[in-house]
């Protein structure tokens, strides 16, 4: 008998010395029975001249993206829209996301590409302002009408004016130019102004067609516009996006940033915060 209690006790012994190995082997992840949890992903995002709004959207889909998906969202703040594409195809950043699709296509067409849109936000429509004319049929004939004179916001100014019926434009024209237009019957003089000059010149202008950025710094009161921008099929290229480098747009931990971002929630804070200066773009239906 004591020589079988001796046995019983070795195998004892061995079994315990195996499972103690064990545990400072493979640590405490062998928790009997939980599981470690798996270590979160950092995702760098890149935007331009960030709001207080605009970071409080940030915030829910940042609270999104790490209760669903197990990302830690960071926010990148920069102070003109030349940087953030440079910074994502360094790979200082992950994604970013501050432009509309006119505006990447221009942007790789000049820089060798490199940079792919991955997921819609939103779309800002421009509007149509005047003070001295209550109704887009009041513009009269010779009107001057003030617009952006960069390429992509002059082009959209375009298509708001050919959209209110004061124009037309060729057909097929990615950017359109003054140049472009085929019919003026009100023989309206087109006024190309800086963008962040459209709304200081509307006092010398019968019209003038202004950014939202530009007349929210202007104080410009919505009781000036006569016109706004309609989302249909010209819109599409005035929708903003999240963007990857190229060859990364289609990792697993981005698209997830996409789907925390396209929320209902975010639809309720673009509301709260913007009214109906700011429509979410992902499922809209353009016609």
């Amino acid at each position: 008998m004591q020589r079988k209690q001796k046995r019983t006790l070795i195998w004892v012994v061995v079994a315990v010395v195996i499972v103690v190995a064990g545990w400072f082997s493979f640590g405490p992840g062998l928790n009997f029975g939980s599981s470690k949890k798996a270590q979160a992903t950092t995702v760098t995002v890149g935007v331009v001249g960030e709001t207080k709004q605009d970071e409080k959207i940030w915030d829910s889909v940042a609270e999104t993206a790490k209760k669903k998906y197990n990302i830690n969202l960071k926010v990148k703040n920069f102070t003109d829209y030349n940087q953030p594409n440079k910074a994502l195809k360094s790979g200082s950043i992950d994604l970013n996301a501050f432009q509309h699709y006119a505006f990447l296509n221009a942007w790789n067409k000049s820089n060798g590409g490199g940079v792919v849109a991955i997921g819609k936000t939103y779309i800002a429509p421009m509007k149509l302002y005047s003070k001295k004319y209550k109704s887009v049929k009041s513009i009269p004939n010779g009107a001057q009408i003030a617009v952006p004179n960069d390429a992509s916001n002059e082009s959209r100014a375009l298509y708001v004016l050919k959209n209110a019926g004061l124009i037309q434009l060729k057909s097929g024209k990615t950017l359109a130019t003054v140049a472009d237009i085929t019919k003026n019957p009100k023989h309206l003089k087109i006024k190309e102004v800086s963008a962040e000059q459209t709304a200081r010149v509307l006092d010398s202008v019968d019209a003038s067609i202004v950014n939202n950025d530009y007349a929210a710094a202007a104080n410009l009161s919505s009781k000036y516009a006569i016109y706004t921008e309609p989302v249909n099929k010209d819109s599409e290229q005035w929708i903003n996006v999240i963007a990857a480098k190229k060859g990364n747009q289609n990792k697993k931990a981005y698209k997830d940033v996409v789907k925390a971002y396209q929320t209902a929630t975010t639809k309720r804070l673009y509301k709260k915060y913007y009214g109906n200066s700011q429509i979410a773009a992902w499922d809209v239906t353009l016609k």
